[in-house]
């Protein structure tokens, strides 16, 4: 009777494991390394996610690589957990929070997969307190940035502050999403969809922005007089820029919060940042302007 070859994995690893489970013998401990599983969930996990959070996990990975990619899965136990945060901890906790979470995201896959049964190490391991920033960017600010700024990021900080929406959701407007009388948004971190009606100052910051002679045509709203989309690294770049000449110190991102707190309606405010409980964006106003409160008397 002829032979039936049957390919495993195109992982050589990946490969042996499943060898060894149909042979019925026992698995090498080369089959288990924590590197085997990561280069598993690369492939397979990993593509799932939003861009921004690809770039996170990448590196956040090589930094876990270096510490557990030698060592079998089953191996790990929560105290090298515990050791590994002490000691990233010195220099950056919070990443060391965000690494302890993908590891544990790791895990939890890997016990999906089959290749242990072992309780997840990262159960039961406390990672350091986060404080969520608090600043509030006033309007004299915000004018001194823009005053100093290029026009494009002019025009991303008026986007951004007008739509409530994260810098990468600001940057991949194009002109096809305004339709039907609003800005059609799917968020990059989220996959929440909203339309923003485009009425007042909103509307009076895209006309502006489409009344600028360009040199191409371009299908994105930002982009300069060449018709090149603004990128993420060239607005990072320039408002920097921007912010040193201002001597100013606040961050694009905190134009998001800036937008929530000046709406003054709790309501409009979830609507528009498009979170998913109300709790979430009173965190979000009152930890930057605090509470509003009647005196005694």
């Amino acid at each position: 009777m002829p032979r039936v070859w049957t390919k495993l994995s195109g992982d050589r690893a990946e490969a042996l494991r499943l060898w060894a489970q149909r042979e019925g013998v026992k698995e090498d401990d080369s089959t288990r390394l924590f590197s085997v599983i990561a280069r598993r969930y690369v492939r397979e996990v990993l593509p799932t996610k939003a861009a921004s959070t690809r770039r996170d996990n990448e590196k956040e990975l090589a930094n876990l690589l270096r510490v557990f990619g030698h060592v079998p899965i089953d191996f790990i136990a929560p105290m090298h957990i515990r050791e590994y945060l002490d000691i990233r901890g010195q220099t950056a906790k919070v990443r060391a929070n965000r690494e302890k979470a993908l590891f544990s995201h790791i895990f939890n896959k890997a016990r999906e997969w089959g290749y242990t049964t072992a309780s997840n190490p990262c159960q039961g391991v406390k990672g350091f307190k986060e404080t969520g920033r608090d600043r509030y960017v006033t309007n004299e600010e915000f004018e001194k940035v823009k005053a100093k700024a290029h026009f494009t990021v002019g025009d991303a900080m008026d986007l951004a502050l007008l739509t409530g929406q994260r810098p990468s959701d600001v940057l991949k407007i194009k002109k096809s999403d305004i339709r039907d009388g609003a800005l059609w948004i799917v968020q990059n971190k989220t996959g929440a969809r909203l339309g923003i009606e485009i009425t007042g100052e909103l509307a009076a910051v895209i006309d502006r922005i489409n009344a600028r002679p360009c040199q191409a045509i371009s299908p994105y709203l930002l982009q300069d007089d060449k018709g090149q989309p603004l990128s993420l690294y060239a607005l990072r770049s320039r408002f920097d820029k921007a912010r040193e000449l201002a001597k100013v110190t606040f961050q694009f991102r905190d134009i998001r919060a800036k937008a929530a707190t000046d709406i003054g309606d709790l309501a409009h405010s979830q609507k528009l940042l498009a979170h998913k409980n109300r709790e979430m964006t009173e965190h979000y106003v009152r930890s930057r302007l605090g509470e509003r409160v009647k005196p005694l008397r």
